[in-house]
């Protein structure tokens, strides 16, 4: 027999089952509580609320435990590519080695953009915000391939989840090479997924770009770690707007827009403006350190609002933060003042007993600043590892009985205000 939750309201009792998720947590269900009791509840940041059942990722807060499709992301890391991880998030399960060839060559017959294209790019100016340029092309996509919206066809479904996973390096590598004034460099179909990504942004007419290994899986590690997180802010966007049955791309789109917040897939970027300033303002780290515990600054890329312990992510990102400074002999003062805060932080009781330790947004833009990604290139490198993600949740959330979602509010508002003709109004 199912267990029930009693509420007493207004002298009756009314009952509200209890829920189990299949690794422990319970769950009261309240879809019955308006219709049952007249009453909704509030929750602002939906931070007690559970707005779906979901099988992709699971993550434990307290325990620091993150799980692609049960799969822990330690395991994840070690053995698998992020392809991979993108067609096991998608679909469900860990794909074989027919699965993977016929997802791979997918990829790369569509990882050209329609030349139709290329003059949203022109359109843009030279100082356009890339997360704004990368959602308008994402948004456009269905415009020059109209096919990929019938998403009742199994073929055309898979080709638009290929289509968005492969085009989007595409259109973030030619968007930063349209702000520098290069000239666009095309996929090469012989390279990996990550290797293209960083020839498409680096190499020259006359002189291509070969990244190194280290480089080539310290990317491929980025995309990978981030490429799911339960239903975080751009993630619970693509299932609201998706639950409309808006079409795949449009879906995303809006999760790139959300992405673009700064205290979501923006942080990266705010780790790396508090240590410009350090290092502009010539501010030792024990300085700073202090003005953090004053409360005077806040210290960035340290401590997660669901990680009540070490983001195990970060764990992950830490060592192959490490191994590509060693091979890529990287000199960069903004990236040794990084070192440094860490060391500090990491040996400071006061941020041990905060459970403020470095988070995967730390490690991350220390990444993308060794791989020369421009600053204003952070969040589109979020965006990117995110698709997965964000399809696998859209995907899930048009299975079955599909529900738009309507959100409840509390009104606290006038009940009634009286009309004053315009000529009538005085000010107030």
């Amino acid at each position: 027999m199912t267990e029930q939750v009693k509420l007493e309201y207004q002298g009756k009792i009314f009952e509200f089952p209890v829920m189990r998720a299949s690794t422990g947590e319970e769950c009261i269900d309240i879809r019955e509580l308006r219709a049952k009791t007249g009453l909704t509840t509030l929750d602002p940041g939906f931070g007690n609320t559970a707005s779906c059942e979901s099988g992709i990722t699971y993550v434990n807060g307290e325990k620091g435990i993150l799980r692609y499709r049960g799969l822990p992301i330690e395991i994840v890391a070690e053995n698998m590519t992020f392809v991979e991880t993108a067609w096991m998030l998608i679909y469900g399960r860990q794909p074989t080695l027919s699965e993977m060839k016929q997802f791979s060559q997918r990829l790369t017959n569509n990882e050209l953009l329609h030349e139709g294209l290329l003059h949203h790019f022109d359109a843009f100016p030279a100082n356009g915000q890339p997360m704004s340029i990368l959602s308008a092309v994402v948004n456009s996509l269905i415009c020059y391939s109209p096919e990929i919206m019938d998403t009742t066809n199994e073929e055309a479904l898979r080709n638009a989840i290929a289509a968005i996973i492969s085009k989007v390096r595409t259109i973030a590598a030619f968007s930063y090479r349209k702000a520098v004034g290069l000239p666009y460099v095309y996929p090469d179909p012989q390279r990996s997924y990550c290797d293209n990504f960083l020839h498409m942004m680096f190499s020259l007419p006359n002189k291509p770009h070969q990244p190194t290994e280290e480089a080539i899986k310290a990317l491929n590690l980025f995309l990978l770690l981030h490429a799911d997180h339960e239903q975080n802010c751009s993630t619970s966007t693509v299932r609201i707007v998706g639950s409309a049955e808006t079409n795949l791309f449009s879906s995303v789109a809006s999760g790139i827009c959300a992405l673009w917040g700064r205290l979501h897939g923006g942080a990266n970027v705010a780790v790396f403006e508090m240590l410009q300033s350090l290092v502009q303002e010539k501010e030792t780290v024990p300085q700073f350190i202090e003005r953090v515990k004053k409360k005077e600054v806040r210290l960035m890329g340290f401590g997660h609002r669901v990680y009540k312990t070490f983001d195990p992510r970060a764990k992950v990102l830490k060592k192959a933060v490490l191994n590509l400074l060693d091979a890529e002999h990287v000199s960069d003062p903004l990236i040794e003042k990084a070192q440094e805060l860490e060391q500090y932080a990491l040996a400071d009781d006061y941020f041990k007993e905060r459970n403020l330790y470095p988070n995967v947004d730390f490690y991350s833009g220390i990444i993308l600043r060794a791989l020369k990604i421009p600053l204003n290139m952070y969040t589109v490198m979020f965006a990117i590892g995110r698709m997965p993600g964000w399809i696998a949740h859209w995907l899930e959330g048009n299975q079955g009985i599909r529900r738009l979602a309507r959100p409840r509010q509390l009104y606290i508002g006038k009940t009634e205000t009286k009309f004053v003709p315009l000529d009538l109004r005085m000010p107030e």
